[in-house]
């Protein structure tokens, strides 16, 4: 009976070790998943990554398998063991008492509930949210045609077009090129979300041209939704392509079919960031006089029998 009952035990015991092992192998997975994620719904190759962070590109590839380091699993472990979150060791400031009791909340919010505590959190009452304002935003990939028909449209509805990247550059008295050589990734997003939340606040009527991975920055593309009218101009990836090439922002170099290949990815990744959107006008197959026809209507639509000047469409 004693050898049966320590058989048990020690099946028991590798029961638990391996149900760990695979609690840990998941976690692992998961967290390469994110970071892969990440990387691309920012438009990152592994080499970007690897120059930004000064990690090797055989790490970062190793981290996005489920290969990360087993510190990451050693320090999961001490937060499982004080009953925490890992979140809360490796945040970089510590996490209020009242800070900890909302997020607990929102994990067990409703979306209405949240959608609540968002307008509040950002100060917006009930009546802000219904004003309609002369305010239209451009979501896409690069190559999309925010710029090329985000002018067109401006000129139409006698609106001001600003393209968000040269705020940012006229705020700063740096190029884009020099702000992340200086700040990085990190300093840019944060003088993106200046310049939009100043554009925000601006009266008048206007169309924004925004970057492409804007829509990965989830504080600054929630203030774009909740302050602009915002479109998706939506194209093929061999358009999107096709249009950079003939931008001169793509080199000759390089395999084009594993350049094809990445940005199926980013959009893939973004797609269903960019649905978010209150409204999507397709640009595919069609002449850009056609596409901003597309666009305008879409406008013209949104903002006709209100009392915000522009022009109305056409009987």
């Amino acid at each position: 009976m004693r050898i049966e009952a320590g058989v048990g035990k020690d099946d028991e015991v590798s029961g638990a070790m391996t149900d760990a092992a695979d609690q840990e192998a998941s976690f692992l997975n998961e967290l390469g998943r994110r970071v892969r994620h990440a990387r691309t719904v920012r438009g990152l190759s592994r080499k970007l990554l690897s120059q930004a962070s000064g990690l090797s590109e055989r790490y970062i590839a190793q981290l996005e398998s489920g290969q990360g380091n087993v510190s990451i699993i050693l320090l999961r472990r001490v937060a499982n063991a004080m009953g925490m979150r890992l979140d809360d060791l490796v945040a970089t400031q510590e996490a209020s008492s009242d800070w900890r009791v909302i997020r607990d909340l929102l994990d067990q919010a409703s979306p209405d509930q949240i959608a609540l505590a968002k307008s509040a959190l950002a100060g917006s009452t009930g009546a802000e949210s219904r004003t309609i304002r002369r305010r239209v935003a451009l979501v896409g990939l690069r190559g999309a045609g925010k710029s090329t028909l985000g002018r067109m449209a401006a000129a139409h509805l006698g609106w001001r077009f600003v393209e968000l990247n040269t705020e940012i550059e006229r705020e700063n008295g740096l190029s884009v090129r020099e702000i992340f050589a200086i700040y990085g990734q990190e300093g840019y997003r944060r003088l993106e979300q200046k310049a939009l939340r100043g554009l925000a606040e601006q009266p008048g009527p206007m169309v924004l041209a925004t970057g492409g991975s804007i829509v990965a920055e989830p504080l600054t593309y929630d203030l774009l939704l909740s302050s602009f009218y915002t479109i998706w101009l939506q194209a093929r990836p061999e358009e999107h392509l096709q249009r950079v090439r003939d931008q001169g922002h793509v080199e000759g170099k390089g395999d084009p079919a594993s350049v094809l290949e990445d940005l199926r990815a980013v959009l893939l990744s973004r797609e269903p960031l960019y649905a978010r959107a209150s409204a999507v006008v397709d640009t595919s197959d069609v002449p850009v006089e056609v596409m901003a026809e597309r666009l305008i209507e879409v406008i013209e639509t949104r903002f006709s029998g209100n009392d915000t000047g522009g022009r109305r469409p056409a009987a």
